[in-house]
């Protein structure tokens, strides 16, 4: 029973393809499987060591658009309010150029008025 067994465990390692060579000793065996693990975990750990220096270049470049962006509101919102007064001159220049028309029309009629009441008296 012991070498029936003995072959079974045998073909299991031929099938899943863990023992090398057939005079593999257990603790080389355990050796060898420790270092594919260790290879393993390192092949991962490397993948993610790269993507996390993908993720912090990607978040260095989004952090300086955003700083960028965050210069141009500023500069945007100065422009605005700079234009923002320039139109409220222009418009207090026009609204004071009407009243200056006005009274100066107002002016002479009133001085018309007054010189054709002089002229009856």
């Amino acid at each position: 029973a012991e070498y029936g067994e003995f072959q079974t465990f045998q073909h299991y390692f031929k099938q899943i393809n863990l023992s090398s060579s057939p005079n593999m000793s257990g603790a080389n065996y355990q050796i060898n499987q420790s270092q594919q693990e260790v290879d393993e975990v390192m092949g991962i750990m490397q993948n993610n060591i790269q993507r996390v220096i993908e993720r912090d270049t990607k978040l260095t470049d989004i952090n300086q658009r955003a700083d960028q962006l965050q210069d141009g509101a500023s500069q945007f919102k100065t422009t605005g309010q700079q234009l923002r007064r320039k139109m409220w001159w222009q418009n207090m220049k026009f609204k004071i150029v009407i009243a200056v028309i006005v009274i100066v029309i107002l002016g002479v009629f009133i001085g018309v008025i007054v010189a054709q009441t002089k002229k009856k008296n």
